[in-house]
């Protein structure tokens, strides 16, 4: 008894430490704040609300600016895109030495995937089911970023989308909740690390909150409006988790939920965001989302600004909106002086934790902006990121991998296209550095083969079009020659060739933000060349650039091996080159389903089922739920991708039928590589509750492992469940788990898997 008393009394002791050091913390901070915000004026606390974009100060005469000016004057509280250590500290010295406070400023920037070195795209990044690898990529770009001056990154978007007509997918982890929820967290961990004051990492900001992935039509920027039991149980957790990983802020969404634009939303940014979730961080607007609610219908510049203040907006994005009426606002009672001196003090704290006031310069070493960016290592492991996130999406006859002889023809307007590898939001990119198809290929056969090469057709026929579709440098240097022209040198030049590679599909630009499309195919005049090419008798490989699931019904059918590569950063031709000789085997798992067709849109897994459902397997039944003219089925499933290998699943083995209170039943499958050569399966597992008090999804991702194989090998996975994994908000939105019968599914993807029987029991 003495010796438990002992221990519990140092346990006692070694947490009371902990906390006392937190507290100190907290105390110190509290103290420096509370001291430096008495000394400051109304103007000066407004100031550190502002938030304006930098554009590209030339250095030297950022003192001589507007800008600078406003930055003496205290009415600036951090900046935006602006990059390189020489310029951030030429402005950075503008206010630590020539204004009244000397109070420093924070610089942020969309590092979304990757600085310089640049890795996949985020819809990319999710189809790698690899959370130390997600943490690794946003490690290396908060590595690179805070080497260059930048302590801020406005990442990660957390959105849940279901509708590949918007852009913006391209940018999100797709259209699960677990699965978005579990990256959220990765990333957050990634740029911030375990100790947000060390010089090497930033501060992430989730966005878009919220609910901007559901843009109704898929359309940019549009309306948004769900029930609230859809909001808790399939968009919000992924905010959540991004926020209870620590993230120290949090952008508002520029759609509107429930008739109020996000930026007012006293619902969102208030009861859900720190009341119901304890955020303690700072709330930022998007690019001008103040003045945007002026378009929305909320009233003038004044009222809007006073509406985002009450909600719970902490600083202003460009709009200047909170500096320019605020003041007023208040001497007329719209605001109170508390609401003002909440929102500086969050700022305040922020650069505080970012360790701003020891040593406003922190990021700003020339050394290691001068050996911590773009370094080998760093491409090595965004080659290596790259090829973990290509899904194999068709491969007949084993045609891939191919061999490095003969001579192969590699066609298409992708394909040596460096300037698109990046993918959309590389800002910080060299558009010089990336490797195309075209360099990696060659990089890769050395003299052993011979690679002739031929764009075949321009992006798109519409000339117009492939400017919109092309901008902030991603140039495909159209060609002004005829189509015909064109594609008959790429013919002869196919010809010639034992194999044919074509690079396809959409152009960096076209997803991302404000990209929106209503069709979403392959253009056709790639399509058309597509066609010319299989007429050859040829072996064609389609590797296929996309932001965005596509409809690829009539690709699917035609052609014999599809490689979805997204846009995979920097060294994407290498990495491309890698799986395609087959020094790679690819392992890349959908995020996202793909639809046969835009008419399904929005197709997802884990739908809810009709009261008239359509029997599985069947296409058409009258007084069904389904279509005339297309079957209910994706084109890709969500969690589909091949591999060179095959993988069989055994049965399921449950531990117990019966889930009882508190207790955990496991779940076990033997894996086995079938094949000939080593490779990764993602394991997925699925639950689905079949009687619930609301309507439940079909399935529900619920885990996963990636593990490797060697040819002939097998493996157990196990997987542990509990009454936490089967929770859910119920039409009160309280968070329960019901008692009652379960089905759980584990399989490759979300369509093909085994399924057992379980019971809960509470």
């Amino acid at each position: 008894m003495k010796l438990f008393t002992k221990v519990l009394t140092i346990v006692i002791l070694f947490v009371s430490l902990q906390t006392t050091g937190q507290t100190t913390d907290a105390v110190k901070m509290k103290t420096f704040i509370d001291a430096l915000m008495k000394k400051m004026t109304l103007d000066e606390k407004l100031g550190q609300l502002n938030l304006p974009g930098s554009g590209d100060i030339v250095t030297g005469q950022a003192a001589n600016s507007d800008l600078g000016k406003k930055i003496r004057e205290g009415k600036v509280g951090g900046l935006f895109n602006i990059k390189s250590v020489a310029k951030i500290k030429a402005v950075q010295k503008i206010a630590v030495e020539e204004s009244r406070l000397k109070i420093p400023m924070m610089f942020g920037m969309d590092v979304i995937h990757g600085y310089q070195t640049t890795f996949p795209i985020p819809l990319g990044m999710s189809c790698i089911w690899d959370m130390d690898l997600v943490e690794k990529a946003a490690r290396i770009a908060a590595t690179e970023a805070s080497a260059d001056g930048i302590c801020w990154t406005f990442s990660p978007m957390v959105d849940i989308s279901r509708d590949p007509r918007w852009g913006r997918i391209s940018e999100g982890n797709g259209e699960d909740t677990y699965l978005g929820s579990t990256i959220a967290a990765a990333m957050v961990k990634g740029y911030q690390g375990n100790d947000l004051s060390k010089n090497n990492t930033i501060m992430a900001c989730v966005k878009h909150f919220a609910l901007y992935g559901a843009a109704e039509a898929g359309r940019d920027y549009n309306t948004t409006d769900m029930s609230r039991v859809r909001m808790y149980n399939e968009y919000l957790p992924p905010y959540k988790a991004a926020v209870d990983a620590g993230a120290g802020s949090v952008m508002a969404a520029f759609n509107e939920v429930d008739g109020i634009p996000a930026t007012a939303s006293k619902f969102l940014l208030t009861d859900v965001l720190r009341n119901q979730w304890g955020f303690k961080g700072f709330v930022v607007t998007d690019y001008t989302g103040i003045n945007e609610m002026m378009d929305h219908g909320m009233g003038d510049l004044q009222k809007v600004a006073s509406l985002a203040l009450n909600a719970g907006i902490d600083m202003d994005m460009v709009g200047e909106g909170f500096l320019t009426t605020l003041k007023k606002s208040l001497s007329e009672k719209k605001v109170t002086q508390q609401q003002i001196d909440i929102a500086c003090r969050l700022i305040l704290e922020a650069k505080y934790k970012l360790g701003l006031f020891d040593d406003p310069y922190k990021y700003c070493n020339e050394q290691r902006a001068a050996t911590e960016i773009f370094t080998p290592a760093n491409r090595r492991a965004a080659k290596e990121i790259a090829e973990e996130s290509f899904v194999l999406l068709k491969n007949k006859n084993g045609l891939l991998p191919i061999r490095k002889s003969g001579i192969i023809a590699l066609i298409g307007p992708l394909a040596d296209a460096k300037e698109n590898m990046s993918g959309t939001w590389s800002v910080a990119t060299d558009m010089s550095t990336p490797i195309s198809v075209l360099q990696g290929l060659k990089n890769a056969v050395g003299g052993n083969a011979k690679i002739l090469y031929a764009k075949g057709s321009n992006l798109d026929a519409d000339s117009i079009f492939e400017q919109r579709a092309t901008v902030f440098g991603k140039t495909l240097h159209r060609d002004s020659r005829s189509n015909e022209v064109i594609l008959k040198e790429a013919l002869d030049i196919a010809n010639q060739a034992d194999v044919i590679v074509a690079a396809v599909g959409e152009s960096a630009e076209m997803s991302g933000e404000s990209a929106s499309r209503s069709e979403i195919g392959i253009p056709k005049i790639q399509q058309d060349l597509l066609a010319a090419l299989l007429k050859t008798g040829k072996p064609v490989v389609l590797v296929l650039f996309t932001g965005r699931p596509l409809t690829l019904q009539w690709e699917n059918e035609q052609v014999p091996a599809i490689l979805n590569v997204w846009f995979s950063g920097t060294e994407a031709g290498d990495a491309i080159a890698d799986v395609l000789f087959g020094n790679v085997n690819p392992s890349g798992k959908l995020s996202t389903t793909f639809p046969q067709n835009v008419g399904q849109i929005p197709l997802y897994y884990n739908h809810k089922n009709t009261g008239r459902p359509l029997p599985e397997g069947k296409w058409f039944q009258k007084f069904r739920s389904n279509y005339l003219d297309v079957s209910n089925d994706p084109l890709f499933p969500f969690g589909y991708g091949l591999s060179y290998t095959t993988f069989t699943y055994s049965d399921i083995a449950l531990s117990s039928n019966f889930l009882k209170g508190n207790q955990t039943i496991t779940a076990t499958v033997t894996i086995t590589n079938a094949g000939n050569v080593a490779g990764k399966e993602v394991v997925q597992l699925y639950t689905r509750q079949l009687v619930g008090s609301i309507t439940r999804p079909v399935k529900e991702l619920k885990g996963f492992q990636k593990i490797t194989l060697r040819a002939g090998e097998s493996k157990k996975v196990t997987f542990t469940i509990s009454n936490k994994d089967l929770k859910f908000y119920n039409s009160d939105l309280k968070y329960v788990a019901e008692p009652g019968n379960y089905k759980l599914f584990i399989g490759g993807n979300s369509r093909d898997v085994k399924e057992a029987d379980f019971k809960l029991e509470l």
